[in-house]
């Protein structure tokens, strides 16, 4: 939602300017795979420990996704 607030993007979608920009695909590739590895950890480690750090780590990840996201809208 908050990428189709962005002014880019409402240029691209309402004039079709300024649409060549999108992000890149590797950074999509890393994010799927460390927040997939740190929600099995977070689900299937018996330590509380590990949990919450596996917990962080998820959502460090999506707080670096979200960043990302606004950077290139």
């Amino acid at each position: 939602m908050l990428t189709l607030a962005s002014e880019r993007t409402g240029r691209c979608m309402t004039y079709g300017e300024q649409c060549g920009s999108s992000l890149p695909g590797w950074l999509f590739v890393w994010g799927v795979g460390v927040g997939g590895v740190a929600c099995v950890v977070a689900l299937a480690a018996p330590a509380v420990r590990v949990r919450r750090a596996a917990l962080s780590a998820q959502l460090l990840a999506e707080c670096v996704a979200l960043m990302v996201i606004l950077s290139y809208a």
